[in-house]
């Protein structure tokens, strides 16, 4: 903190880059958030429900919020676009940040596009305008469940890729795994609510190809890794950085098996064989198969009509 607000660095991320003057650290929220208009949320999903419930007592009501967090709470299931409503109220402005954007390459101002989502089209048309740049472009959305499933999804579908990466098994396999991996997606944004549109845009395939193919992708180095064969927990204790996707993806394959009312096994249950890969990662993190096996798994699976 004594770094950022008196040498405009930070020592842990992105140490090359001067940050604004404007910008200050503090770790009194009281301090921080008075006569705030804006509150950019950036914690990881699975500590934001504690974080936002201990700064909701000094949260001015009039502040409107954009969540930039991507993934699925695993202790109740539910995406940011749920939390945020229930913690901060119905009331508040809310809305929702996604797409292809390594924070190294905005640092260096090389062209970004993202969109935000929001129920209250104008509300982010405003938060566009405001966050529009010669080299940072700005769309709209209203559907914010597929931008937030989107979000959580692509973490998981990175980590398959990085496997198959891993396991050397070329550039033909990545391609098909994943597009494969882009239809769950769309059939499970769908089936929450969510737009094909918004999943064929930027916060879909858009993120899911850089969080894929990039070579700073927090998710895709933790697939490459399990691929080359590291144990995942070696991999976890050795990074400083959150892979949201690894969470994510058991928290995702207990959703959709109660979405599709199984009982049991549910790496037995319909959810398994209507999202393949989305199951085969999270069966791969628990230790129940291999990156091999899975990708086995995957090829032996019988022809279909492509959907």
């Amino acid at each position: 903190m004594k770094s950022i607000n008196e040498e405009h660095r930070n020592p842990k991320r992105l140490s090359e880059f001067s940050l604004p003057d404007g910008v200050t650290a503090s770790t009194n929220a009281e301090f921080a958030l008075a006569d705030a208009q804006l509150l950019v949320h950036a914690i990881p999903v699975q500590a934001s429900r504690e974080f936002l419930g201990s700064i909701l007592p000094v949260l001015p009501q009039s502040t409107s919020v954009l969540c930039t967090s991507k993934g699925l709470d695993i202790e109740k299931l539910t995406l940011m676009c749920e939390m945020l409503p229930d913690i901060l109220g119905k009331r508040r402005k809310v809305a929702y940040l996604s797409g292809p954007s390594f924070a190294r390459e905005m640092m260096q101002k090389l062209p970004t596009a993202v969109v935000v989502a929001s129920k209250d089209l104008r509300y982010a048309e405003d938060l566009a305008a405001m966050l529009s740049s010669p080299f940072f472009k700005v769309f709209t959305s209203k559907d914010t469940i597929g931008l937030e499933v989107a979000g959580a999804v692509k973490n998981v579908v990175a980590i398959a890729a990085g496997m198959s990466d891993g396991l050397g098994l070329g550039t033909n396999a990545m391609a098909a795994l994943v597009t494969r991996g882009c239809s769950e997606m769309r059939r499970l944004a769908e089936e929450k609510g969510g737009s094909s549109v918004t999943l064929a845009g930027l916060s879909g395939v858009g993120d899911t190809f850089l969080t894929c193919f990039g070579p700073l992708s927090r998710n895709r180095t933790v697939g490459v890794r399990l691929g080359n064969g590291e144990s995942l927990e070696n991999i976890l204790s050795s990074s400083r950085e959150v892979a949201e996707g690894v969470v994510t993806a058991s928290a995702l394959v207990r959703w959709l098996a109660e979405s599709s009312s199984s009982s049991g096994n549910m790496y037995a249950s319909r959810a398994a064989v209507k999202y393949p890969i989305l199951f085969g990662v999270a069966a791969i993190l628990e230790g129940r198969l291999t990156p091999r096996e899975g990708m086995e798994y995957l090829l032996a699976m019988p022809p279909r009509v492509e959907d």
